[in-house]
């Protein structure tokens, strides 16, 4: 059952997420009181099944015996505890369209309880350090070969001169993303580096992010790929956080004509082993599923939890995004269907439910443009790095939203947009050795009280 607060309309306009005092039981239809009550009503209905006994005010909206009994079982239970069981999880993925919005419904009251009406973005500069990779994943349009026209590693003057730009733009995060280890395949591309004075791909990327942060303030967060003890403790000097995507702890799909085949760095094992690691380092972490590229839904549950254990563990995972995969012309996958608006709502809501309330929850707006305001109301609490100044390498025919209309269709569904760091408030205001020490004092500098970007440090 839903109450409203006192800023609500009768008819239940006008209330902002803040104002809403929730929880949710599943009323009966009248027709089903009618031996049982002289009131039908909805002010006279009250909330059956064991729920909290709270008085249905008139113009509210009631959830009835549409759902079943199972389902109106499990989902009573994860608003309860706030979080479910890996059983009940394979139930609410499998839900049938009719039960997505109650399925919705249940995730955005676990997110309300800590992140009730603030939605974050990092304002960041997008620097593809190289787009040379060992790995040929079907669904990826960002990797080049040497030899074809678009493929790129940047020089230290193109960093500097992108970071330099988004400095004037008002970012903060400096996102590096990079190809797995092209030096272990492509001969070409280890004269460059050793020209440089490199032997690694990590090791040119430790350089540039020591680079711009000494040059411009921005804070690195970099997505490196499988990483090595040595990696995570040599990189955690010069980048506040790291990510690595999950996307599916799926061994299937590294068999021929699958999405990971021939990705010796996409082994679900070596992926997670990666992000455990950074755990026991303590490193901000951000992972992820990456959701229509052949794995089954059961599958998605079971990555999200092979996650929240790894959380559970070591605490450092600050972020998880459920991202949705989009066709392109020149990808081996250009016929494979993508997920649809509905399955991206589901998939949102039940990660929610399976991560909890604590966990921050983003899905990227660009890639569903025309409704990815509808993610608010599936549970997510966040939605990444937007960049006004550079491009989605990885998605380059998706344009980011500007901020000031992704401001617009926050503020539309309720939520206030805030400014966050590359690393999430919660490890901001810790103090508890998140913080890489060459960055205390600069980072301090920008973020409030709560963690978060200083309102007049905000760009709109």
């Amino acid at each position: 059952m839903i109450e409203s607060g006192s800023t609500c309309r009768e008819d239940g306009a006008g209330c902002a997420p803040s104002a809403r005092r929730v929880s949710l039981a599943i009323l009966p239809s009248c027709e089903d009181l009618k031996d049982e009550r002289k009131d039908c009503t909805p002010a006279a209905i009250w909330a059956p099944h064991g729920a909290k006994q709270m008085r249905v005010r008139p113009g509210m909206f009631l959830m009835h015996n549409r759902l079943r009994p199972e389902l109106e079982e499990i989902l009573s239970r994860a608003i309860g505890r706030g979080s479910v069981t890996a059983q009940d999880a394979y139930t609410l993925i499998n839900v049938s369209a009719s039960e997505v919005p109650a399925l919705m419904l249940a995730a955005s009251l676990v997110r309300d309880r800590l992140s009730a009406s603030t939605i974050t973005y990092s304002r960041k500069v997008f620097i593809p350090l190289t787009n040379l990779c060992r790995d040929t994943c079907g669904y990826c349009t960002f990797v080049k070969q040497p030899d074809e026209p678009d493929a790129m590693t940047m020089t230290p003057d193109q960093v500097i001169a992108s970071a330099r730009a988004a400095k004037r733009a008002g970012c903060k995060e400096a996102l590096f993303s990079l190809g797995d280890k092209p030096e272990l395949k492509y001969a070409s591309y280890r004269r460059w580096l050793k020209h440089l004075g490199y032997a690694t791909t990590l090791a040119y990327l430790r350089a540039m992010c020591d680079l711009v942060y000494r040059e411009t303030g921005l804070l690195p967060h970099v997505n490196p790929g499988i990483m090595t003890s040595g990696d995570i403790a040599s990189l955690r000097e010069v980048s506040v956080s790291a990510g690595i995507m999950l996307e599916s702890v799926s061994t299937r799909l590294l068999r021929a004509g699958e999405a990971h085949h021939r990705c010796p760095d996409k082994v679900p094992k070596q992926r997670l082993a990666t992000i455990e690691e950074a755990g026991r380092q303590k490193w901000a972490f951000t992972t992820g599923i990456l959701i229509g590229i052949g794995e089954t839904l059961e599958e998605r549950v079971d990555s999200l939890f092979a996650i929240k254990e790894l959380h559970e563990r070591h605490g450092h995972i600050q972020e998880v995004i459920v991202q949705n995969f989009r066709a392109k012309p020149d990808i081996a996958m250009s016929e494979h269907p993508e997920p649809s608006l509905l399955d991206m709502l589901r998939t949102i809501a039940v990660a929610r439910l399976i991560l909890g309330a604590r966990m921050n929850l983003q899905a990227p707006p660009n890639l569903t443009p025309d409704a990815y305001q509808m993610y608010l109301f599936a549970g997510i609490n966040d939605w990444g790095g937007i960049s006004p100044v550079t491009r989605d390498y990885i998605n380059p025919e998706r344009p980011w939203p500007k901020i000031i209309e992704l401001r617009e269709t926050t503020a539309a569904a309720g939520f206030e947009l805030r400014e966050r760091l590359a690393i999430y408030p919660e490890y901001v205001v810790q103090r508890n050795g998140w913080i890489p020490e060459a960055f205390g004092e600069g980072l301090y500098a920008m973020a409030d009280a709560e963690g978060l970007v200083k309102r007049e440090a905000q760009v709109v």
